[in-house]
């Protein structure tokens, strides 16, 4: 089954339809428009975090990571220290994943480093970048594919600049999210 009619008489991809909060998820910001590097950083992190879990989990925590990370402010979170992973590793509110944790601390670092080299917004510009021409939506869930050329290519970018963790599945999902890859399916009521 690839798309699901609510009780709203909307029709929308089959996944929204599992819990309250997917569906708001899908109705209201997956696969719309993300701009700004801290948004951005927000983001990919919260996809990295999600790798090998249900998004349903991270979406569940995500005010809790917002705490947690300073509200991904990159030059915070690029100053956190061994004190800061420790303190991490111990809130029961996020996903307490050292190797997680430090990718962010890391990724923060290289944006940092990145901002300081060429200013702000370069996150953004790369990423949007990889942004694909108007195509056909996909019909069904089975011809949306876990990573694309394009994801590959953001995540050589990325690992070019430091980042870490960030690999072309994980950068598929994030690009799906934040609207550089329209994947909602033909039929969707989000976007038509």
């Amino acid at each position: 089954m690839s798309l699901v009619v609510g009780d709203d008489g909307r029709a929308r991809c089959a996944w929204a339809a599992g819990t309250a909060d997917y569906r708001a998820y899908h109705d209201g910001e997956w696969g719309k428009p993300v701009r700004g590097d801290r948004a951005l950083f927000e983001r990919l992190t919260l996809e990295a975090f999600q790798s090998g879990l249900s998004w349903l989990i991270i979406l569940r925590k995500r005010d809790n990571f917002r705490a947690a990370f300073a509200g991904f402010d990159i030059d915070t979170v690029a100053g956190f220290t061994d004190h800061d992973v420790a303190r991490l590793m111990n809130d029961v509110g996020i996903v307490r994943n050292r190797a997680k944790i430090e990718a962010t601390i890391t990724n923060a670092r290289a944006l940092r480093d990145w901002h300081e080299a060429e200013g702000d917004g370069v996150l953004d510009a790369l990423v949007w970048s990889f942004a694909e021409p108007e195509r056909a939506r996909p019909r069904t869930m089975a011809d949306i594919a876990a990573q694309s050329p394009q994801s590959k290519e953001l995540s050589k970018a990325l690992k070019k600049r430091g980042f870490v963790f960030i690999g072309p599945t994980t950068m598929h999902a994030g690009m799906q999210a934040i609207g550089v890859i329209d994947d909602h399916l033909e039929g969707c009521w989000v976007g038509n």
